[in-house]
């Protein structure tokens, strides 16, 4: 029969049997034979078999962890590259996504998100041609209602007369000037503009001829407005180059005290080549040159302009592949921005 017990203070697990023993001299003898061993062996066997089972579904677990992680990452990255890509456009780059570069289960989304771009597209593009239109039609009538203040002004020599005519001429004048911005602006919209209008352009001849036209503003401030031009070829357009060089010139002219100086500057370098204005004037802070490329930003509210000048010129520089950057003028003193053409 079973029997459970304790041996030296360990639990013990045996059997007991009782056998009859006969015996030559009397009645049988009764004899009781006991087997027993400690529960030690069994505990400890059970323990390893606890930890091995622990060990191995702790495996387990982490191996489908690594499994889940692995295939919910890789459904991801078609995501993840989409919207890298997404992150990486300027914001006025709408061209299409391409469809064969992601999964079948995106095609819908990508298709209603090129469909969306369309619209962008189509509205942006709409509003640019009416800008271009409007500022298109103001110059021809702008320009003859100078053409007539000036012809006014020259005929009435009264003070108050040639007062109203001068201020009328000075309003006709910004009128002008900002239209042709709002034109020079429409052609240099970086998302509409054609790669197929570069062409090969004298830049030195360009800056020659644009430099002429601020010979008179120059010399009603007194300020000396010199050149130094080396034959310079460039791929571009030559309107928008053109719009790019008066730019510059104008804010150097504008922004520049009297009996100060104004240098326009080309020289080949390489397979590319430098456009450079320099002025000695106020100068511009590094905190806030590249806040001055923002459309309608004027860090000097006494000087008159409407903050799109240089707002142009990073278009139509961006539009050619051109680094533009400012730095201090000579001696520490001025401005000098510099257009570097590949």
């Amino acid at each position: 029969m079973p029997f459970d017990g304790h041996q030296r203070g360990e639990a013990v697990r045996g059997v007991a049997l009782r056998l009859s023993l006969p015996s030559a001299s009397g009645p049988p003898v009764q004899a009781d034979i006991g087997v027993a061993k400690t529960l030690r062996k069994r505990t400890q066997i059970r323990h390893a078999v606890v930890r091995a089972l622990v060990l191995l579904e702790s495996l387990f677990a982490l191996a489908c962890v690594g499994l889940i992680w692995f295939s919910v990452s890789n459904g991801l990255l078609p995501l993840n590259r989409l919207r890298a890509g997404l992150n990486a456009r300027d914001g006025d780059d709408l061209e299409p996504i391409a469809a064969t570069q992601v999964p079948y289960e995106l095609e819908p989304v990508v298709s209603a998100f090129n469909g969306l771009l369309d619209k962008v597209g189509e509205g942006a593009r709409a509003r640019q041609e009416f800008l271009a239109n409007v500022a298109h039609q103001l110059r021809t009538p702008l320009a003859g209602l100078k053409t007539q203040l000036e012809w006014l002004g020259a005929r009435h020599a009264e003070p108050e007369t040639a007062q109203s005519v001068k201020l009328m001429l000075s309003a006709t004048e910004r009128m002008i000037r900002q239209t042709n911005q709002l034109l020079a602006l429409a052609r240099a919209e970086p998302g509409h503009f054609e790669k197929t209008r570069l062409e090969p352009v004298a830049l030195n001849a360009l800056v020659e001829e644009a430099v002429q036209s601020f010979v008179d503003r120059a010399t009603l401030k007194s300020i000396d407005l010199g050149f130094d031009l080396q034959p310079l070829t460039v791929m571009g357009d030559r309107f928008l180059l053109r719009d790019l060089i008066d730019n510059l010139i104008d804010n150097a002219i504008r922004y520049t005290p009297p009996h100060g100086t104004v240098t326009v500057a080309c020289r080949p370098d390489g397979e590319g080549g430098w456009l450079t204005v320099e002025d000695n004037g106020p100068g511009i802070p590094p905190a806030r040159r590249e806040q001055v490329f923002s459309r309608y930003v004027r860090l000097d509210d006494k000087t008159t302009g409407s903050g799109l000048g240089l707002a142009i010129v990073r278009d139509i520089a961006t539009v050619h592949g051109a680094t533009l950057a400012i730095a201090d003028g000579a001696g520490g003193r001025g401005a000098l921005f510099s257009v570097r053409f590949p």
